[in-house]
């Protein structure tokens, strides 16, 4: 068997392109893919994790410290996943947790390599296709930050990330958490941001991907989530078989960055109950 990286961000040769992955921890493999248009960073509060399981955390292609050579679809970025996994030769399923474009990304994993997935984990995220409303929004957006700057996007979006009742003592307080966020979108690419948002408007319905689904799945929404409401994760578990819903109070978009303490506890609670005597003893159960 071969180690894994020491911890750390490492630059990888993957797909044609250079990517940055943060590694951590040793056991089951579980991978952590960030919202838009955010980078790995954002899953710092995540690091304890890492005393339990091997943690595998990239900045998608065009994002944070990877290439700026851009994927033109959530699939394409979905097929880098699985070529990180072959790099860093985890040959066996890894459990792949993705939030709001990072749930996009690993639900096309699941669905384009599902023989690479021992459980998925989908946080504020939808199932749906955009409506062409929210694909004319995005393009209008685009178009913006074209010609404004990433500093029109951080002051449209930062608002709409976080619960009006952030401030809890689980997290940092709204105003440090607001300005990590800022700091986070402001140090992103033009470009990958454009590109971006054109593969978020153009993905697929997965509604009946996920309804073949076959491994156990968990679902995460904040309770004040203005971007993927509550009703979004009731759906999506009323048609994925067996899936476990978690609606978190005093969270928005960002359930793990608001409410990173039972982020935590719910993901390795959710470990422990996979099937299989090598995953459970893996986390400790």
């Amino acid at each position: 068997m071969t180690n894994p990286p020491p911890p750390g961000t490492h630059q990888l040769a993957v797909s044609g392109t250079r990517l940055a992955v943060h590694t951590a921890g040793s056991g089951i493999p579980l991978v952590l893919l960030h919202a838009f248009p955010l980078d790995h960073s954002m899953w710092a509060l995540q690091e304890p994790l890492a005393e339990q399981v091997r943690l595998i955390v990239p900045d998608l292609r065009g994002f944070g410290a990877s290439d700026w050579a851009l994927p033109e679809s959530i699939a394409a970025w979905a097929d880098d996943v699985v070529a990180i996994l072959d790099t860093l030769h985890v040959s066996g399923p890894a459990v792949v947790c993705g939030i709001s474009m990072g749930g996009y990304v690993a639900q096309h994993v699941a669905a384009r390599h599902p023989e690479r997935v021992a459980a998925l984990i989908l946080v504020d995220t939808r199932l749906e296709a955009d409506t062409p409303t929210a694909q004319a929004g995005r393009a209008d957006l685009a178009a913006k930050v074209g010609r404004l700057g990433l500093g029109i996007l951080a002051d449209a979006m930062v608002p709409r990330l976080l619960a009006d009742s952030a401030e809890t003592p689980a997290a940092p307080g709204r105003a440090d958490l607001e300005s990590r966020l800022r700091s986070l979108i402001m140090a992103q690419r033009v470009e990958a941001v454009q590109t971006a948002l054109a593969a978020l408007g153009m993905r697929p319905d997965m509604t009946e991907a996920m309804r073949r689904l076959r491994v156990p799945a968990l679902l995460v929404g904040g309770a004040e989530d203005a971007i993927t409401p509550p009703e979004c994760l009731r759906a999506a578990a009323a048609i994925m078989p067996g899936a476990k819903l978690l609606i978190v109070p005093a969270a928005g978009h960002l359930v793990p960055l608001e409410q990173p303490e039972v982020f935590n506890a719910a993901v390795l609670e959710f470990l422990r109950e996979l099937p299989g005597e090598r995953l459970r003893a893996a986390v400790g159960a």
